[in-house]
């Protein structure tokens, strides 16, 4: 009785036509990688300490946070916080202060802040103090945008050896195109954009690759099975034979992110709402992008001399 799955994304035997609304699936896809690249400049994204430098200071008062005699106090003390907002409960405080030229103006500045609190809310505790200069925050944008090139260069190189050619080209340009709607989602939200952001588009990048990689192996496997079936058939042919286990693993690590995202806090939430944003476009552009882009560069390459096969009559059963 348990030979059968109890549950299934999609019907078995399904045919959609997906490759007929290919060019509607990468005209979509260019105009909100445009929109994230023009977002990306102006506003831009919201650079958090990790990249910008500066202080962040989490404290806890033993009553709710009076945030009008906290600026009052910092006033007193001459510290000019750039932000100051709730974190957590009702007596989290997070303050963010502009980076200081030297070590000593940190301390100066971090001695301030715990002696405006005392005089604002008396008993509050200062639990966590992180400071980066110039030069760190530097090298760490630096750093972290060499980790998402070298990534995408060894996914290059890993579907190239894999597959032919083609299939390379077209995961890592739709890879591309995923990576630049995620950034645009985080300017869009304003999500702070620091080494936990980096870390979550590397999970995405990662995602989205074994994403395209199984509906590329199918393809593979499905040439050398149907040599005369023509590749836009193929290409549709193999998308519905994965079409359950895609959704399938699409659906289970939504629903293990979400969680994260609405009971994580302030630390996971922002990186649980980057990998649900990305689920949904890995998930769409291995079908509607990477396969699409597989049809145009292959489509004289890898199937030449092929006649028009319905998929139905060359004797092939999905995938189950």
């Amino acid at each position: 009785m348990f030979l059968r799955p109890m549950f299934r994304m999609v019907p078995d035997g399904t045919s959609i036509k997906f490759m007929r609304g290919r060019f509607i699936g990468l005209a979509t896809s260019a105009v909100l990688s445009v929109f994230s690249l023009a977002v990306a400049f102006y506003p831009g994204l919201n650079l958090g300490i990790d990249f910008k430098g500066g202080i962040v200071m989490e404290a806890r008062t033993p009553a709710a946070a009076d945030f009008n005699k906290i600026r009052a106090a910092f006033g007193t003390h001459q510290v000019a916080a750039a932000g100051l907002q709730r974190f957590g409960d009702d007596r989290g405080v997070l303050i963010r202060l502009d980076r200081q030229p030297t070590e000593a103006g940190t301390e100066q500045v971090v001695g301030r802040v715990r002696a405006a609190l005392e005089e604002a809310q008396p008993g509050a505790v200062i639990q966590r103090t992180d400071a980066v200069g110039a030069s760190v925050s530097d090298e760490l944008f630096r750093n972290g945008l060499l980790a998402l090139g070298i990534s995408l260069l060894m996914i290059l190189v890993y579907i190239w050896f894999r597959f032919e050619w083609q299939f390379a080209v077209g995961a890592v340009v739709t890879l591309l195109l995923d990576v630049t709607k995620v950034i645009g989602f985080l300017v869009v939200t304003r999500i702070e954009f620091d080494l936990v952001m980096v870390a979550a588009i590397l999970t995405v990048i990662g995602y989205s690759t074994n994403d395209k990689v199984v509906v590329y192996d199918r393809v593979r496997e499905n040439l050398r099975k149907y040599k005369t079936m023509p590749l836009r058939e193929l290409i549709d042919f193999s998308i519905n034979e994965t079409l359950n286990r895609t959704l399938g693993t699409s659906m289970t690590v939504f629903l293990a992110s979400l969680p994260l995202a609405l009971f994580g806090g302030s630390s996971l939430s922002g990186f649980a709402a980057v990998m649900l944003f990305g689920i949904v476009v890995g998930t769409s552009s291995s079908i509607f992008i990477a396969a699409p882009i597989l049809l145009l560069l292959g489509e004289n390459r890898l199937r030449r001399d092929a006649r028009p096969v319905q998929a139905a009559k060359s004797g092939a059963k999905p995938a189950r």
